[in-house]
């Protein structure tokens, strides 16, 4: 399939078929994947926590309001982090960078301010769910992206001290009877000329 044919019908699952689970081999590959999302100055200020576990799941669930039946219903709920501040990026990811992109960060980004600092590195996050997104559907899996959940009871849930969650992903089989598939209701999207300019 075209990454055309994919983006066309890659959509935002809303019901997933509870009884089908994506096997450990395909997992592993999504991992794999995922670890390589690109960053800018290769700076990685993530951790993706893959939940399986049925009973952390219905924990997680009940702080994910409107995707609740996503998160119990799903294969897998895959969770996107940031580091939880600018120090800890300094201390345990510029020490693995190469030298001159430590000099880059230290002479242009950090004088900036943790603030900024910390909305580049969320940036960064985001780069990998785009990526992330596009894997699933290249492997026959759908997907829903969510912000629509409670960040810091997550975070209370996955006890991962030097990050902070940003947002979930469900990952599974649909529900032949999904009405947000593109089958069933066509994808919205602008006309082309409304979006893209050549010059």
């Amino acid at each position: 399939m075209s990454f055309l044919n994919i983006a066309q019908s890659r959509y935002t699952t809303k019901k997933y078929n509870s009884s089908r689970k994506i096997d450990d081999d395909t997992i592993e590959k999504l991992k794999e994947i995922v670890r390589l999302s690109p960053s800018s100055i290769n700076s990685q200020p993530w951790k993706f926590t893959f939940v399986a576990d049925e009973k952390i799941k219905s924990r997680l669930s009940e702080f994910s309001f409107g995707n609740r039946e996503k998160v119990l219903n799903a294969s897998h709920v895959v969770v996107f982090s940031v580091v939880k501040d600018a120090e800890t990026f300094e201390n345990i990811k510029l020490a693995h960078l190469p030298e001159y992109t430590a000099a880059y960060y230290n002479r242009v980004l950090k004088p900036t301010g943790d603030e900024q600092i910390m909305t580049w590195l969320t940036s960064q996050v985001y780069l990998s769910l785009g990526f992330f997104l596009s894997a699933t559907a290249s492997l026959g899996i759908d997907s829903t992206p969510m912000e629509g959940i409670d960040t810091k009871e997550y975070d209370a849930v996955l006890q991962a001290d030097d990050y902070k969650t940003l947002f979930a992903v469900a990952i599974g089989y649909r529900d032949e009877e999904d009405e947000n598939q593109p089958t069933l209701t066509p994808k919205f999207r602008l006309e082309k000329d409304d979006v893209i300019r050549s010059i």
